[in-house]
């Protein structure tokens, strides 16, 4: 009787929470309507379905690029969401063939050039970031449905989201080098497309698009914020990949040679590595060479050297400590340390002009460090009036988690294979005993099995076990 009775309040309670859950949704879609009679769509929607609660991103004429519109809807929403007892997934979504192709910078620019405007262009890249520590440190979960061009800006949304699904029609990239502004993550501004977003750790899961609603549907009918139960969820709805589809771009000798070109920390060093791998006996790295080197000499020469010199510190920086140097680049950009973000946004979004913008220094060989100093050094006059990123009071900065759902990396099966991971004993692995072991503890997550062959195949070799039976792995330095 006792169970019985206990069975009735349980469903009677998820009765109301969906009740009171579809209330709230009405009144979200309502409250994100324009006014009676005005034809503007909002820049931002947002809707509550049962326990989901998402972000849709809405400027798809201009790609949802993110402005201080969008900037100032978005975060007391979701930090109301966070603290919402009837929410249990967050999603951010976006309109249209995007989810978001970074910042609108042209009016950043434009308010940069005026020193009456500029503390609005750094006060722009201030709530941007601070938008991207909330959904890096959210208490409940947080999918981030990369269904488009996501880009810059963009890549800052769903960077710290422990969930991050690419569909097909997923184009990843980071072009501020571009456009003479730099963050951490690349130098070369090249995409990364559809399932290699997947392949090469930016993406989570991979999901066809045709199923993403059939996804949003399943967040929302979950009554947990149990994150292996929504990677479950996830992972349900993945695909392997079909005999048609390439293979990710960087595998193989092309990702050897990457590495060994990209491990400088100059970038002339660079770009002569480069230079050398361009008469490589393979086609294909000599091609990819000297394609790489072409793309790298367009670019801002600044924006190259502050770049590397960002990546190597970020590396081991917290991701607050990461966010708060971009910043300071930000400000150092928009106070004239270097007039390259304005002239790249010039050609770049306003006269579209083809070729090689006007970058001053024309050279990475004439960009001193003096000059790369002024983005960094705590007494450069360019960052005097520089904000900071960081949490409201009382909202602690969570375990980063955007590699826990992931395929593993590169330096995870290394440190399984050497014993340096804890959990992987100290016995040697056969190849058989690496796949099993990471099928354990992925619970067969799709795309591992591959990925690890791809890395095996790469940086081991195989150590003889004294009876003449080449079988233990051993990685190769």
């Amino acid at each position: 009787m006792l169970a019985a009775s206990t069975r009735f309040m349980s469903r009677r309670v998820t009765a109301l929470n969906r009740t009171r859950a579809i209330a709230r949704h009405m009144s979200d879609v309502a409250g994100s309507k324009p006014p009676s009679g005005a034809e503007a769509e909002p820049v931002v929607r947002f809707e509550s379905t049962l326990a989901l609660r998402n972000f849709i991103l809405n400027r798809p004429k201009k790609l949802n690029a993110l402005n201080d519109e969008m900037l100032a809807l978005l975060r007391p929403k979701i930090e109301e969401w966070d603290n919402a007892e009837l929410c249990n997934v967050i999603a951010g979504t976006g309109t249209g063939r995007a989810f978001c192709a970074g910042g609108d910078v042209q009016g950043v620019v434009q308010a940069a050039a005026d020193e009456s405007t500029r503390q609005k262009a750094i006060n722009f890249f201030k709530q941007e970031f601070d938008l991207d520590l909330l959904l890096s440190s959210l208490q409940k979960p947080y999918v981030a449905i990369l269904d488009g061009l996501t880009m810059g800006g963009g890549v800052g949304l769903v960077a710290g989201a422990p969930f991050r699904v690419a569909t097909e029609n997923t184009v990843f990239s980071m072009p501020e080098t571009n456009i003479g502004y730099c963050t951490y993550l690349a130098l070369t501004s090249d995409t990364i497309k559809g399932r290699a977003v997947f392949d090469h750790g930016f993406a989570t899961h991979y999901i066809p698009s045709r199923r993403i609603p059939m996804l949003l549907d399943r967040l929302s009918n979950l009554e947990t914020t149990d994150r292996t139960t929504i990677d479950r969820t996830l992972e349900e709805l993945c695909t392997e990949r079909e005999q048609e589809e390439p293979l990710p771009p960087f595998v193989g000798e092309k990702r050897a040679a990457l590495d060994l070109a990209f491990r400088h920390d100059r970038v002339e060093r660079i770009f002569t590595e480069l230079e050398g791998l361009s008469t490589n006996p393979s086609t294909e790295i000599s091609e990819w060479a000297s394609k790489t080197l072409e793309t790298l000499q367009l670019r801002s020469p600044t924006s190259l050297k502050v770049a590397l010199k960002a990546i190597r510190l970020g590396k081991t920086q917290t991701l607050a400590e990461a966010l708060n140097m971009e910043l300071k680049i930000a400000t150092a950009f928009c106070n004239g340390a270097s007039p390259d973000f304005g002239t790249g946004v010039t050609a770049v979004l306003v006269t579209k002009s083809k070729g090689r913008p006007d970058w001053k220094p024309s050279s990475v060989e004439e960009v001193t460090d003096e000059i790369v100093e002024r983005f960094f050094s705590p007494h450069s006059k360019y960052l005097a009036n520089a904000p900071t990123v960081e949490l409201d009071a009382g909202r602690g900065a969570s375990e980063r988690t955007q590699l826990r759902y992931t395929l593993p990396t590169e330096d995870d099966i290394r440190d399984v294979i050497t014993g340096a991971d804890p959990d992987s004993g100290d016995m040697g692995y056969t190849l058989d005993d690496l796949l099993e072991y990471y099928h354990d503890s992925r619970a067969g997550k799709l795309g591992v099995a591959e990925k690890i062959l791809e890395v095996v195949e790469r940086k081991t070799s195989l150590v003889d076990n004294k009876d003449g039976n080449y079988v233990w792995l051993r990685w190769n330095p």
